[in-house]
């Protein structure tokens, strides 16, 4: 007599799942959004069992949560990039910068308004493992304001703390603006992180 097939037969190992499942869900996240994120669609997309992906996410949140993390790893990367452009004036360096966090945050808009969104900052929904990583992103880019007030990319007379917020704070609004298609939209980037460069730019 043949046995009755297990509710969920699909395979416990999948590689690299964690890599996969957050592949996927940043896909479905930019394709459908974040409505369409569930962790029995995710398990059936990649083709694993629900067990498996459960080792891994114990729920929705946790998985939204390392979907944002890995957003502030890459603006990290990208944070880091302006001073290997030594060719350029100041202002085209600080520009290059702004251009390049906005291009980040206008092509995947999608990842950028989880990352900073009241869904998983609202009442200290954030796990550990998001604020880490986020705060550390911060503390980078302050570094990086010191580094460019000392070779006078940014002005030397400012508070590192208080430059690093109002220099953040101006990306991330101009870049809702994008986003959002509020008074701005990407056909002016270039125009905006021209401003943007000479404005912060002048010590």
């Amino acid at each position: 007599m043949n046995k009755a097939p297990t509710k969920d037969s699909r395979p416990y190992h999948h590689g690299d799942l964690r890599k996969s499942l957050l592949q996927e869900a940043a896909s479905l996240l930019a394709n459908e959004g974040i409505e369409s994120l569930s962790l029995r669609r995710l398990a059936d997309n990649v083709g694993v069992s629900r067990t498996a992906l459960y080792h891994h996410f114990k729920d929705k949140h946790a998985l939204l949560c390392a979907i944002a993390a890995e957003g502030f790893a890459e603006l990290e990367s990208i944070m880091a990039s302006i001073g290997q452009q030594s060719s350029l004036t100041p202002a085209q360096r600080y520009g290059l910068f702004a251009r390049n966090y906005l291009d980040y945050a206008t092509q995947n808009p999608a990842r950028y308004s989880l990352m900073f969104g009241h869904t998983l900052w609202r009442q200290n929904l954030a796990d550990d493992s998001l604020k880490g990583v986020a705060y550390q992103s911060f503390k980078q880019h302050l570094s990086a304001v010191k580094a460019w007030q000392s070779c006078g990319i940014l002005p030397q007379d400012q508070d590192s703390l208080r430059l690093t917020q109002v220099t953040w704070g101006t990306l991330h609004g101009l870049a809702q603006l994008v986003i959002d298609g509020v008074y701005a939209d990407s056909n002016h980037l270039d125009e905006i992180c021209q401003c943007v460069g000479e404005l912060f730019s002048r010590a």
